[in-house]
């Protein structure tokens, strides 16, 4: 049987869509709109505070130290006042730059953090809807990496590229049009080198996109390596696998390197080459301005606020090269994040119906698989009634754990029909379903939090005095008595710091305190020593007075007090009855008892 389950290679995802991908991260955009717009408002302001600083240069030069009017003889103090005044206009413009700038980025820094905010909730909302499957075949580091690495990647698009992209547009244009207004001679001279800068840009942009790929496909994969060597570890010991398991991770992290010196290599090439043009420019600049200088053509006030403008109409193309670094590396985490907010949840039913309590379950000719044309159950037909305990017995990969998949709607048939007072199970409310069953299962997860609250869950309408009914109907009392600090001591992650044991029954516990209308058993006592399961017994018991009960019976056992036992074999029923009705019949259950025994 072939499957995807377990852990996978993140694959190439072709080609990405940035613009299509800025459309879909700008609806996260709206509720800071008013910021935003603040923020670009400022932007506008900077820029031209950023532009004004080489005209006051030439105003000074020109008027004040190398006088182009001969009509206006200065004299040495009217020269030193001018300057200074120059100079402290200068100075105003730059603490003016200085806090309106550090206004610009708090504002952006809110704005992104927001944004973020709002798109990790998303995920991971939409994370938890994903139906049960997806998770068999999708590695949890993969997940992590989406809401951490890649989010990150997002809140700096926000906070580092988009709105800086706008003023370095701002800048690019202002600078042009201040160019042109002084001397557009000039101008168009230094713009010849333009199409060579913008076609560099684009050539390397191409280059970059798929190194950025390559990078955040190799940190996923190497996040789910950690992530299976740390849950694994235990198996890669004991067998010896530590030298494979290296191997295995170092071509990866390999791989990650040459992923990374080559992003490297082309942002070498494509920053000096940003410099050369710029050098380039003063060259002309030098050339054809230094010559109009010599003949009167222009000022030296000209000269010199041309020269400190082509120096600053360089810095934006450095720096929008030097975002684009970091919005490649976005949008490479963008198409990770919508693939992951695009996988379906499970399709609900247009007529969703919320029944009242559950009085009969039927199986009707079920057919299931989890993999295509590989059925595991094969007309499947049953039925409960509210009040009836009935156990699943047969070997190991018959098909009983998928049974108790169906009903909790972990998976949804492939053929035939699952009915709960008459109606489809699939109309029914599956959140109103699953309120009404508790589920305990062989190894029970158990989270990194409080006793109380791993049995509790955070459900209201339960007083201190049903909490104690509730350990002590569960025989959780006595040692949770134990624990150094009771029901509010922390357990450590999946419940290690206690034994299997009492793992199960805090299960158990958590089982009694949502008083559920379908008690679901996946043999709860398959891993337990006899004293304990003594302890279990008695607390499931308990659970399954008066409630309607499925037990999973690893071992018969646990089968023989049940009003029905279902035996299952290859994925179809082949004998059901009594335990004394199926013994009596010499039959698949009487020939599991002896091998048993």
């Amino acid at each position: 049987m072939q499957s995807d389950f377990g852990y996978s290679e993140e694959k190439d995802i072709g080609k990405p869509y940035d613009i299509k991908l800025l459309k879909r991260l700008w609806p996260y955009t709206r509720p800071y709109w008013v910021t935003l717009i603040c923020a670009v408002f400022l932007i506008i302001i900077i820029t031209v505070l950023d532009i004004s600083m080489p005209y006051i240069i030439k105003i000074a030069i020109d008027k004040y130290i190398v006088p182009q009017d001969l009509a206006q003889v200065l004299d040495i103090e009217q020269k030193i006042q001018g300057v200074s005044l120059a100079a402290a206009v200068f100075l105003i413009v730059i603490i003016f730059n200085f806090l309106l700038n550090f206004v610009q980025v708090m504002i952006m820094e809110y704005a992104g953090q927001g944004i973020m905010h709002d798109l990790r909730i998303k995920l991971f909302a939409h994370i938890q809807s994903l139906p049960v499957p997806f998770f068999n075949k999708t590695p949890i580091a993969r997940l992590v990496t989406r809401n951490t690495n890649d989010i990150q990647n997002m809140h700096e698009l926000f906070t580092s590229v988009i709105v800086f992209v706008f003023k370095d547009m701002f800048l690019l244009i202002g600078i042009a049009l201040v160019l042109l207004s002084i001397r557009w001679q000039l101008a168009l001279a230094c713009f010849t080198l333009l199409p060579f800068v913008i076609y560099s840009s684009f050539y390397f942009a191409r280059k970059a996109r798929d190194a950025f790929r390559t990078l955040r496909i190799k940190t996923s994969e190497i996040n789910n390596r950690f992530s299976e060597t740390i849950s694994g570890i235990k198996v890669i010991q004991i067998f010896r696998q530590e030298a494979q398991n290296y191997k295995k991770l170092k071509k990866i992290n390999h791989e990650f390197y040459i992923a990374g010196m080559e992003q490297i290599r082309i942002f070498a090439m494509f920053m000096p080459l940003v410099e050369l043009f710029n050098s380039t420019a003063l060259a002309l600049v030098i050339y054809f301005g230094g010559g109009s200088v010599v003949s009167d053509k222009i000022s030296l006030g000209v000269l010199v606020a041309f020269i400190s403008y082509m120096r600053m109409f360089f810095n934006p193309i450095r720096d929008i090269a030097e975002k684009y670094n970091i919005l490649q590396n976005a949008m490479s985490s963008a198409e990770r994040i919508f693939i992951l907010i695009d996988e379906p949840v499970r399709k609900k039913h247009e007529h969703v119906i919320k029944s009242g309590r559950i009085e009969k379950i039927e199986f009707d000719n079920v057919y299931f698989e989890y993999v295509k044309d590989e059925p595991v159950l094969k007309g499947i037909s049953f039925e409960i009634k509210a009040g009836e305990t009935i156990a699943i017995a047969g070997p190991t990969g018959s098909g009983k754990t998928s049974l108790i998949n169906l009903i909790t709607r972990f998976y949804d048939i492939d053929s035939g029909e699952i009915r709960i007072n008459g109606h489809d199970i699939q109309k029914w409310d599956i959140g109103d379903l699953r309120s009404r069953i508790a589920l305990v299962t062989q190894d029970p997860f158990l989270f990194s939090d409080s006793v109380k609250n791993n049995i509790i869950q955070q459900k209201d309408g339960i007083s201190h005095t049903d909490f104690l009914e509730i350990l002590k109907a569960s025989n959780c009392d006595e040692f949770i008595h134990q624990l150094s600090q009771g029901a509010d001591t922390i357990l450590s992650e999946g419940g290690g710091s206690i034994s299997s044991g009492e793992r199960q029954l805090i299960s158990i516990a958590r089982a009694f305190a949502r008083n559920p209308e379908l008690i679901i058993l996946d043999e709860a006592t398959s891993y337990i020593d006899s004293e304990t399961e003594v302890r279990i017994q008695d607390a499931v018991s308990n659970l399954m007075q008066n409630r309607t009960s499925i037990v999973v019976a690893h071992r018969l056992s646990t089968a023989r007090n049940a009003d029905s036992i279902i035996v299952i074999n290859k994925g179809r029923i082949i004998e059901s009855g009594t335990h004394e009705k199926l013994m009596e019949n010499k039959g698949f259950y009487y020939k599991l008892n002896q091998l048993q025994k």
